[in-house]
C-alpha cells in the first residue's frame, strides 16, 4: 500500500505540474487535481501521516509554481478537516480495514459528497490566502466554484477509469 501511495503521489504532482498547470481557463479556473491524493488516502491512515504527506504534496506544487506555500496550507487544512468529514460522512457501510474512499467500495453519490467538500475546503483556502482581501470578493467565490467543479470533474473521471480498469 505503501509503494501505491508514493507512485500516485508522484503521478499526481506531476500531471499537475506539467499538464494542468498549463491549462487555462480565463484566469477564473485552477484545477487542483493534485488534492486526489489526500482523497484517497485509505481511512486508516495516521492523522500525523496524513497531515505530513498532505504538506509535502502541497509544497511540492508551490515548489513548481512558486506560490510561497499557499498549496502546502490549503492542502493540510483540507487534510485536517478530512476526519471530521468522514464521521459526518458516515455510509451505511462502515468504513472497514481496506476501504478507501472512492466509488467502488462506497458508491458514486457518497464519493462526490465528500470529494465535493473537501475540495471546496482546499479551494476557499487556497483563493483566499492567493487574494488575502475582501475586495472582488464575488470573483474570488466565482474562481471557488469553478475551479472546484473542475476539480471535481476530474477526480470523478480518474475514479471511473481507473474503477473500470480494476473492474474487470
Amino acid at each position: 500500500m505503501l509503494i501505491k501511495n508514493i507512485i500516485r503521489f508522484v503521478v499526481v504532482v506531476l500531471f499537475q505540474v506539467l499538464m494542468l498547470n498549463n491549462l487555462n481557463f480565463g484566469g477564473y479556473a485552477y484545477p487542483a487535481f493534485y488534492i486526489y491524493f489526500i482523497l484517497l488516502l485509505p481511512f486508516e491512515t495516521a492523522g500525523w501521516v496524513l497531515l505530513l504527506s498532505s504538506f509535502f504534496l502541497g509544497l511540492s506544487v508551490d515548489f513548481f509554481t512558486n506560490s510561497l506555500g499557499m498549496n502546502a496550507a490549503a492542502s493540510v487544512f483540507m487534510a485536517f478537516c478530512r476526519p471530521g468529514i468522514l464521521s459526518l460522512l458516515r455510509s451505511k457501510r462502515e468504513y472497514e480495514l481496506g476501504f478507501a474512499p472512492g466509488i467502488k467500495d462506497l458508491g458514486f453519490g457518497w464519493f462526490v459528497s465528500y470529494a465535493l467538500i473537501l475540495i471546496l475546503i482546499h479551494h476557499t483556502i487556497l483563493f483566499s490566502l492567493e487574494v488575502f482581501s475582501f475586495s472582488g470578493i464575488l470573483q474570488t467565490i466565482l474562481r471557488i466554484v469553478l475551479s472546484s467543479v473542475i476539480t471535481l470533474i476530474l477526480a470523478i473521471l480518474a475514479q471511473v477509469l481507473f474503477y473500470r480498469t480494476t473492474k474487470g
